[in-house]
């Protein structure tokens, strides 16, 4: 699984329906992250949850937390900062050959769904307001990057030894 976080100060995610109509799936309420989630073939349950894990707790936000304290080094958790997840099955493109992406990494829509939503749950289990785009849809995705801050999770390199 891939996880690319993006810490914004606002983010809007829109679905424009077969007859035209826009409507928001998901919006940041406050401060907080933006994270584009793709998943490929091998990738479970247990991976959504560190990743999530991982997401929640990642010291990438400053603000005042709920004692009212500046915090320079916090994560959601600590802020109560929310999470906008969007599927992104791009972020598994192998661009190694040619000019055309090839799309072979990223698992299919019945097996990836399940996993976003597992991630999403797992997020909201920790305590985390999630908000989410649709699945599947073509969606304009509208953001703010705070500092700029973007940091790419990738489920393969965690699990590697930091040092070695």
């Amino acid at each position: 699984m891939r996880v690319l976080l993006q810490r914004a100060s606002a983010a809007t995610v829109t679905v424009t329906d077969p007859d035209g109509t826009q409507r928001v799936t998901g919006r940041l309420t406050a401060p907080g992250l933006v994270a584009l989630v793709g998943v490929t073939h091998d990738d479970d349950a247990s991976v959504a949850h560190l990743m999530a894990d991982k997401t929640a707790g990642l010291r990438i936000l400053s603000g005042v937390d709920a004692q009212g304290r500046d915090q320079a080094e916090a994560s959601c958790l600590d802020l109560g900062a929310p999470v906008l997840v969007v599927s992104q099955f791009t972020l598994y493109a192998d661009c190694r050959r040619g000019r055309r992406p090839s799309w072979s990494n990223a698992a299919p829509g019945p097996v990836s769904e399940p996993l976003v939503e597992a991630y999403v749950q797992a997020l909201q289990d920790l305590g985390v307001h999630v908000e989410t785009g649709e699945f599947g849809a073509q969606m304009a995705v509208s953001l703010t990057n705070d500092g700029p801050v973007t940091i790419l999770l990738d489920s393969e390199e965690l699990k590697k030894p930091r040092r070695g």
